[in-house]
């Protein structure tokens, strides 16, 4: 069993690493601005009041945790304004977990896909026609991904969906990839939230990727 914060736990794949973290036996503590919004009841969690945006807050939450996870940003259900919150959340997180040296939890973050290497060796975001709103997403994502990797005192991990990834069946199964986006036979990339999450659960239990991003996809 892992104890685990959970930064996000209202959003599209948050509230799927909630119930899949819960239905596998691990302990969380489900971190947001408003609990009455958290109606998930469980034994196993506890829903506190925090601000991924603020380095104290982060810390007092990570204390004594074995993970971090952090769903900011990672779908919809984030809220407005999620958009800008997605790398000063990033560099929040890792300014908190500093502050607990060598006692800090891992961090996990959900990412986006947007730099992804394509088939054709491009990245997704380069794709004609994509909305303007979705690149901004992408970049931001790309922007926190950037900073992650200049980390080398914080164990984190950066998990990047396929290309498309909305609520649907968990399975339980997936394919990963590090920075090359992974399709199927007929060149699509989608995930499940629910499979996202059972991917990112099985990342904790079995730590595969520290100091580094991948990526799932069904």
């Amino acid at each position: 069993m892992a104890k685990i914060a959970l930064f996000g736990a209202n959003g599209m794949i948050g509230s799927r690493v909630l119930r899949e973290a819960l239905d596998r036996g691990h302990q969380v503590t489900a971190v947001v601005r408003d609990p009455s919004k958290v109606t998930v009841e469980h034994p196993a969690l506890t829903v506190v009041t925090g601000d991924v945006l603020d380095p104290a807050s982060v810390a007092a939450v990570a204390e004594g945790q074995d993970v971090v996870v952090s769903a900011v940003g990672g779908g919809s259900g984030d809220g407005p304004g999620h958009l800008a919150t997605i790398k000063p959340a990033a560099e929040s997180l890792v300014a908190g977990l500093r502050t607990l040296g060598d006692a800090a939890p891992r961090l996990i973050a959900v990412g986006g896909a947007g730099s992804l290497r394509t088939p054709d060796g491009k990245q997704v975001w380069d794709a004609e026609g994509l909305p303007e709103f979705l690149l901004q997403i992408m970049h931001a994502h790309g922007d926190a991904l950037d900073f992650y990797r200049t980390v080398t005192d914080v164990r984190w991990t950066n998990v990047s969906p396929a290309a498309t990834i909305e609520p649907g069946e968990r399975t339980g199964t997936y394919r990963t990839a590090l920075d090359d986006l992974v399709v199927d036979e007929n060149g699509k990339s989608r995930i499940s939230a629910q499979d996202y999450a059972v991917a990112l659960i099985d990342e904790i239990e079995k730590p595969q990727h520290v100091g580094e991003r991948f990526t799932v996809a069904d």
